[in-house]
């Protein structure tokens, strides 16, 4: 068992010094996730703000214009266009100056003071679904508020109903909570794949691996020893990009630090031996950057979870996804960071994280040989 420790080690260390040497790697492994984080951390984003508004006010009230300029204050709407008719609404729709126009009925003030039912028409560009959603539900919350409001100041008759939302664990439904713990995963499969992926291929193409049939080890420690090292710059990797969310987003940690780096070493042993695989099988850099790409950054992003609920996909895309590391890690680190989610509670995830990387290892060492054909 000694000597197998010590081969290893051997090993890892040569190949950390091949790593040291090339400036490259350094910077692809080191440089990209920051430059990723801060990319889609800014870029991905759920939030609907200033969305252009055209009001329609048929009613020309006090009440009517205190209403549109409460949307205009908000964050969500911007006023750009006020219009006497719907008619006009819709030739700005088709000529995407507007992507939503507000329609105040004749009456609206009247049935206010009334205490009557008022209905107010918001038309939405639907070409983009996203932003017509959420932009919906701003609209609503922005109408509830205001009855209450109404209320409060006796304006009106008293609510049946007054609803009281509150909302845990992102509070500010700040859309880069929600993506930076998923785009760790996203960058640590495409990095950890694509970098393992190439330097092994590199050394069948400069006939490296011959030096390496030469020595006295097995297949097991020499895959290890090629896994160990991308395992330390990855977990390096996971802390750049997880400091840049908490610095940059206010990413919180709300459950413990070692449950994430169990999940993220998991992942990474799942990750390089996917790459370490490739590399085997195709045995030439330009392939395996190819293939390493595709296997690695759309499973990663379709099936994961990262952006689409797992749930929603058809049912064969549910079963493929649970051969994707990404989408356990996702689950853990989100449960983690934003819930405060123990081990004991993520059994399923990690246990699966388990499975697949003993799997990719199991492959990668049958696969490897002390042969070139």
């Amino acid at each position: 068992m000694s000597g197998f420790i010590t081969r290893l080690w051997a090993l890892a260390k040569k190949e950390v010094l091949h790593m040291a040497r090339d400036p490259q790697v350094i910077l692809l492994a080191l440089g990209m996730p920051l430059l990723l984080v801060v990319l889609f951390g800014y870029a991905v984003s759920f939030d609907v703000e200033d969305v252009p508004l055209a009001v329609v006010d048929q009613d020309h009230s006090p009440a009517s214009r205190d209403f549109a300029a409460r949307m205009d204050e908000s964050d969500a709407f911007r006023i750009r266009f006020r219009l006497e008719s719907e008619a006009e609404a819709e030739a700005l729709f088709r000529a995407d100056k507007v992507k939503a126009a507000l329609v105040i009925p004749e009456g609206y003030a009247r049935s206010l003071t009334r205490g009557e039912p008022t209905e107010l028409q918001l038309l939405m560009d639907g070409a983009d679904g996203t932003t017509a959603r959420v932009a919906v539900g701003y609209a609503s919350q922005m109408g509830q508020l205001e009855t209450l409001r109404r209320v409060q100041d006796g304006l009106t008759m008293s609510m049946p109903l007054e609803p009281r939302v509150r909302t845990w664990f992102n509070p500010t439904m700040d859309s880069a909570v929600f993506v930076v713990p998923g785009l760790v995963a996203i960058i640590l499969a495409v990095l950890s794949v694509l970098l393992a992926a190439l330097t092994v291929a590199r050394e069948w193409e400069r006939g490296s691996m011959e030096q390496l049939f030469a020595t006295p080890v097995d297949r097991l420690a020499v895959v290890l020893g090629k896994v160990l090292p991308y395992v330390a710059l990855g977990i390096l990797q996971f802390m750049l990009v997880l400091a840049a969310g908490a610095w940059l987003f206010d990413v919180p940690l709300r459950g413990r630090f070692v449950t994430v780096l169990l999940a993220v070493i998991l992942f990474l042993t799942c990750s390089i031996g996917q790459g370490l695989l490739i590399s085997m099988v195709t045995r030439n850099q330009q392939v395996a950057t190819q293939v390493g790409a595709v296997s690695s950054i759309l499973p990663a992003l379709l099936l994961s979870g990262f952006l689409f609920p797992v749930e929603n996909m058809p049912l064969i895309l549910q079963v493929i996804s649970r051969i994707v590391p990404a989408r356990y890690l996702i689950s853990v680190l989100r449960a983690v960071l934003l819930q405060g989610r123990s081990i004991t509670d993520l059994g399923g995830p990690f246990l699966s994280l388990v499975l697949l990387a003993i799997a990719l290892i199991t492959l990668t060492t049958l696969k490897f040989r002390r042969r070139l054909d």
